[in-house]
C-alpha cells in the first residue's frame, strides 16, 4: 500500500519500530484524517488491499469481542480421559 511505504520512508529513521512506536504513529495519523480522507484513501486500494485491510479488522474485533465475553471468567480445562489398560 502506497501509504504504508510512505509512512514508512518518513519515520524508518526516526522510530524504533517496535510496537509502541508503530501504536503511536498509527493513532498521530488517525488523528490528522476525517472520514472523507480515510474513504478517499480506501478508495484507491487495490481488491487485495482491501481484502486484508477488512482481514485485520475482522480478526482484531473478533478478538476483542471474545476476549471482552470471557473477562474475568476462567474456562475449564479440558480433561482428556483415557483408559489404560
Amino acid at each position: 500500500m502506497k501509504l504504508i511505504d510512505e509512512l514508512y520512508e518518513l519515520y524508518r529513521n526516526k522510530l524504533t519500530g517496535d510496537e509502541e512506536d508503530i501504536d503511536m504513529l498509527a493513532f498521530a495519523f488517525l488523528e490528522e484524517m476525517d472520514r472523507e480522507d480515510l474513504l478517499n484513501i480506501i478508495k484507491d486500494l487495490d481488491n487485495q488491499e482491501l481484502y486484508d485491510l477488512m482481514g485485520v479488522y475482522l480478526i482484531e474485533s473478533l478478538k476483542g469481542k471474545f476476549a471482552n465475553e470471557n473477562y474475568g471468567q476462567r474456562r475449564s480445562p479440558i480433561i482428556h480421559h483415557r483408559n489404560i489398560h
